[in-house]
This record gives C-alpha cells, sequence and structure tokens, in this order.
C-alpha cells in the first residue's frame, strides 16, 4: 500500500496565520485569547475567545470584509462565502505554496479535497431573517451555498478547480479528522496521489455562543485562566475559529515532485461510545478503542508513542473521560507517552480541532519539540496517572498520536511519525519512451481532453454495477 505524507501546512488560527508564527507560539506556550467585545453584556456570561486575527467578517456582506493584503481573491469567489470559507481559501493558498505546488498538481483527478466546517449559523440566521422580513425573492441567490454545512467544499472545489475526491464531513468536533483519516484511505487505496483536507469555522458569536446554552464554555474573564485542560479549577472551553489546511500526497508522488515532507501519516482508527449524544463516555470507552484500532492499523505498539495530543477540550467530564482512555491504553507501557492539550492556547475550533491540532503535530515533529501543557496550575486528581508536561519540550520525538471526540460518541485517532528523508524518483524507461505523463503533470486543459477520451473510450455497457 502506499506510503502517505504530510508536504504542505496552511493557517489561519488565534495563535497565528502562517506557520512559522503558529511554530513559535506553540514552543512560548503563547495563547490567542482576548475579552471578545460582542460577548460584554449582562447577559452573556462568556467573556473570552480565541479570537482571528488581521482578518474582519462581522458584515453579512463580502464585499465589506478585510483580511491581509497578500491574498488576492475576485470578488465572484468571495460572493457565495461564509467567514470560514475565507479563512479555508487563504489557508489553502498558503499550504499549496509551503508544498510547492504547481497549478497543474492542483487540478487533476488525481488530486482530491476533503473539508469540515459546521457550516456559517451567522449567514444562515441572516438570511432566513432576510427572508422573513422582505420575501424570497429579495434573497441572495448564493445565500444557501455560503451558509450550510457544504459551504466549505462547495466554494473550494469551485474556486481551487478539484477534479479528484471531494467531500464534506459532518461528526462535530471529530470532523477534520474524519476528513483526514478518509483521505488517507483514499492515498493508501491507490484511489488518489494527492488529497487536500480542511476544517474551518466562522469562531464568531453565532458560532460561540449557543455553546453557552449546554453550560460548556467557560465562564473566566481572564484570558490567561479561560482553558485549563486537565486542571482541577477548569471550568469550560473557550470557542476560536478559523482555518487550517494539511497536503496529503502519496510516497511517489512527493518522492517525484522532490518535496520535503513534515510527517508521514501512518494510519487511523474510530469508534463509537453508543452512550449519550452530547456527553463522553466517562469511562473513555470510545476514545480507548479508538487509539487501540489507529495503533493497529499503524502498526505501532502503544509503548512506541511518544507523545498524544489530546482532544481534551477544558470541560469538566471531557478531560477525565479521555485522561481514563489514555491511561488503559498505555497503562502497560514502560515510558508513558507525553500528553498535552493545545486547546490551551487556543481554544476548541469545533470541526477545525482536528485538522489545526494534526497539523500542530506535523510542526512540532519536522521541528524537534513537544508543547506543554499551558495554564496548568494543578492536576485533577481524575486525570492522574498520564504524563502531562507544564513546559515545551524541546526534544525530537518519533511516533504521535492526536485524538478528536465529537458529538454523539464519535472519536477518531490518528498516527504520525517523524519522517525520514524520501529520494527523488528517477525517470522511468516509460518515461524516456513517452509514455503518457502523470495527469499532475498536465496543464487543465490537457488533463480535460484526456479524461473526455477515456471517456469516451470506456465500454460503459459491460461495465460491473
Amino acid at each position: 500500500m502506499p506510503r502517505v505524507f504530510i508536504t504542505g501546512l496552511g493557517f489561519v488560527t488565534s495563535i497565528g496565520n502562517d506557520a512559522a508564527t503558529v511554530t513559535r507560539h506553540l514552543r512560548e506556550l503563547k495563547h490567542g485569547f482576548e475579552v471578545y467585545p460582542p460577548f460584554q453584556k449582562p447577559d452573556i456570561p462568556c467573556k473570552v475567545v480565541g479570537t482571528v486575527k488581521d482578518f474582519t467578517t462581522d458584515s453579512p456582506d463580502p464585499e465589506d470584509w478585510t483580511f491581509p493584503t497578500r491574498y488576492r481573491i475576485k470578488r465572484e469567489l468571495l460572493r457565495s462565502m461564509a467567514p470560514n470559507g475565507l479563512f479555508a481559501h487563504c489557508a489553502l493558498l498558503q499550504a499549496i505554496e509551503d508544498a510547492r505546488l504547481a497549478e497543474a498538481d492542483i487540478s487533476n483527478p488525481d488530486t482530491g479535497l476533503y473539508a469540515a466546517s459546521g457550516g456559517s449559523p451567522f449567514l444562515t440566521h441572516y438570511h432566513h431573517e432576510r427572508l422573513n422580513k422582505v420575501g424570497v425573492m429579495r434573497c441572495s441567490p448564493l445565500g444557501i451555498v455560503a451558509a450550510i454545512v457544504g459551504t466549505l467544499n462547495f466554494n473550494l472545489v469551485a474556486a481551487f478547480k478539484i477534479l479528484g475526491a471531494s467531500c464534506g464531513f459532518s461528526s462535530a468536533c471529530a470532523s477534520s479528522a474524519h476528513a483526514l483519516g478518509f483521505a488517507y484511505d483514499d492515498i493508501s487505496l491507490g484511489r488518489q496521489k494527492r488529497m487536500f483536507v480542511i476544517g474551518a469555522e466562522d469562531g464568531n458569536v453565532d458560532a460561540i455562543l449557543p455553546f453557552a446554552g449546554m453550560r460548556t464554555l467557560s465562564l473566566q474573564t481572564d484570558p490567561n485562566l479561560a482553558s485549563r485542560p486537565f486542571d482541577v479549577a477548569r471550568d469550560g472551553f473557550v470557542g476560536t475559529g478559523g482555518a487550517t489546511v494539511l497536503v496529503l500526497e502519496s510516497e511517489d508522488e512527493m518522492a517525484r515532485r522532490g518535496a520535503k515532507p513534515y510527517a508521514e501519516f501512518l494510519g487511523w482508527g474510530q469508534a463509537s461510545d453508543g452512550y449519550n449524544v452530547a456527553i463522553s463516555h466517562p469511562e473513555g470507552g470510545g476514545s480507548a478503542a479508538s487509539m487501540v484500532n489507529a495503533l493497529r492499523a499503524a502498526k505501532v505498539a502503544p509503548e512506541e508513542v511518544d507523545y498524544v495530543n489530546a482532544h481534551a477540550t477544558s470541560t469538566l467530564i471531557g478531560d477525565i473521560s479521555e485522561a481514563r482512555a489514555l491511561r488503559s491504553v498505555f497503562k502497560n507501557s514502560a515510558q508513558r507517552p507525553l500528553v498535552s492539550s493545545t486547546k490551551a492556547l487556543t481554544g476548541h475550533g469545533l470541526s477545525l480541532a482536528g485538522a489545526m491540532e494534526a497539523a500542530f503535530c506535523a510542526l512540532a515533529l519536522r521541528e524537534g519539540f513537544v508543547p506543554g501543557n499551558a495554564h496548568l496550575t494543578q492536576v485533577d486528581p481524575a486525570c492522574a496517572g498520564i504524563n502531562i508536561p507544564r513546559t515545551t519540550e524541546n526534544r525530537a520525538v518519533n511516533i504521535v498520536v492526536k485524538n478528536s471526540s465529537g458529538f454523539g460518541g464519535a472519536n477518531v485517532a490518528l498516527v504520525f511519525k517523524r519522517a525520514s528523508s524520501v529520494p527523488s524518483r528517477a525517470p522511468s524507461d516509460a518515461d524516456a519512451k513517452g509514455a503518457t505523463p502523470p495527469t499532475s503533470l498536465l496543464s487543465a486543459d490537457e488533463q480535460m481532453a484526456l479524461y473526455e477520451k477515456e471517456l469516451k473510450e470506456t465500454d460503459w455497457g459491460h461495465q460491473p454495477c
């Protein structure tokens, strides 16, 4: 089976809008929280948000939005976007540049895109309110594709002319981790050579405030105390938005291009709690099973794992559940893996979380560090028995596990490995004889011509159904 590697990253997050800034803030444990002006009202109990800097998306009209001048996005593309679509578009441009992909590498049948977001409650509310006030014929014809859950993949697939597999994932806070897992499958099974995987959320009032009704948001007014995973005094999570993009490629495709990988993606696993629509199983059974399944798929023993980037959101029940799962999986490890939650720095990105934190793992593996668990003063006794560093450890690690969990008890675990150098592929005899080049080497027009030629030559009457 083809090996799978991470070759490009893009970030728009509360702790930075590029890989260098994000890496520095992970090392320094510098959080991205601010007292959020829209929450400073007597009837809103939560006050702190992990804010996205340098972007202004408060207006329902995209023409009013502002974003860094390095990004040039056509008006006709912006008109169908939600705020999370803007974040993701910019992060995808970064990832393409980071992976050094040519235009032909992006738009071809061997390159697909999987995305995850909760849609845009902000724009859904706006467009429904407008429909009720002024009538349906005065509503934007693009209101649906800008607002519903699939808005992210609709817009990115169209804007970047993706010809391979595409899909949107919706499993709440496990969504983009699921997207990564299924993207891995597509490459390892030979269906695709390259996949873009994106997680993104608006991170505004409409996306975050409803969680206060579930009593899951922190009520702290001090940004330095609001997100404290595994701490005995934690009182809920801090919401955030933004986008993160990972480029996954097969080993052959990476070698052909001479790309430098961040990490190897060894495998993944998933399992369900079958317990409650919103609360993690108290013993962490589903989370533990997802880790066991992932390690089995990756052919990694528990004692080989050096670091676990925990899902831990700083909620009272969830952190304990995951701690129990970790103790169960790594109970026989002579050297317990380091465990930290980077949500102490970013906040909880909901559908964004899995992709964002997987990208943090990729940075840590390539740059040689383990981010500490910020804001941890006293470990909750119920979370004792796991190895939680309070400061960043500047040392290389080899195997990393990333956990994600979502509503309904959806659990995903991803396994990554520090990448060794991968040699460039030497030209083959077929190349020398003028064989048809890979579709990723063809122009967009040539790709389409080849695709149409193959369609005409296919005997559809004799194809199995």
